[in-house]
């Protein structure tokens, strides 16, 4: 197995965005998008998996992200995560054999763009139109807290504040320890800016930053076959309300309810969703 110490980080700029990302490995493009509060090393598990089955695999930091710099445009609606994987996908050299992989914030750009990609998987935000008004379910909404909590003008002040960021990841991962993964996290959106950019998601999500207007809508709908995972003890969204994934997705897709683990799935038990996910891929070509 290849080991971590061989990821290099690098930069490109695309989308008039400055990224930093993680890369291991030679061949078809396998881009690996992050998601909150996160970073590109969430994915250190997998991205040696990919090199080994003959894949470059990529993991950028997500704008806004330290080492990738502050937009200059700050927009961070869903428009344009598609732009910059768009851009991404180019400017890295993907081809038609490229395969996408999202997890949260990451998942939202690639059910648009999974049509342009030969494999594509989303894990832990199911596709559009499938939670319906199942989000506004009492228990639910008690887990989508911090959503509302991070449209106020208390929302940095609240995310910076001690232990906020490590219960998050405790209710929504119960059992697991992720010391490392939060040192990454804070030096990655621990300076004030980067922090702020991190919540612009959720703020743009809900309206409560205006579009930019600099990049096209979103058009509506999951453009390829995807395979969706989904931890059973999630508890930043509940696996009881994402049991109808595979009506909302195009023919083809799979759905995998990954038993006995929560959120962070792909980091608490990573050899099995290596497997299910090298598995939906296959060999690179």
């Amino acid at each position: 197995m290849l080991g971590f110490a061989v990821m290099e980080i690098r930069t490109i700029h695309a989308n008039g965005v400055e990224f930093a990302y993680l890369t291991v490995g030679e061949g078809p493009l396998a881009l690996c998008l992050h998601g909150f509060p996160d970073t590109a090393h969430t994915w250190r598990h997998l991205m040696p998996a990919l090199a080994e089955r003959g894949y470059r695999a990529v993991a950028p930091f997500m704008r806004g992200y330290a080492p990738t710099e502050v937009p200059a445009d700050g927009a961070y609606e869903d428009a344009a995560l598609v732009a910059d994987v768009r851009a991404l996908h180019e400017e890295l050299g993907g081809d038609a054999d490229a395969v996408i992989i999202g997890h949260d914030w990451g998942a939202f750009p690639v059910y648009p763009l999974a049509g342009r990609f030969r494999r594509a998987v989303t894990l832990a935000v199911p596709p559009p139109g499938s939670l319906a008004g199942t989000f506004l379910d009492y228990e639910q909404l008690k887990r989508s807290f911090y959503i509302f909590l991070f449209q106020t003008a208390l929302a940095e002040t609240a995310a910076a504040g001690p232990g906020f960021l490590e219960n998050l990841w405790r209710d929504w991962s119960p059992g697991y320890d992720a010391s490392e993964d939060l040192e990454f996290v804070r030096r990655s959106i621990g300076a004030p800016a980067n922090l702020s950019a991190a919540l612009g998601y959720y703020r743009a999500m809900l309206g409560t930053t205006p579009r930019s207007g600099r990049y096209p809508a979103v058009e509506p709908g999951v453009t390829g076959p995807v395979l969706y995972l989904h931890g059973a003890k999630d508890g930043c969204l509940g696996a009881d309300l994402v049991k109808d994934v595979l009506s909302h997705l195009p023919a083809g897709s799979r759905a995998e309810l990954v038993g006995d683990v929560g959120h962070f799935l792909h980091l608490e038990r990573p050899a099995e969703v290596n497997r299910l996910i090298l598995d939906w891929l296959g060999p690179a070509s």
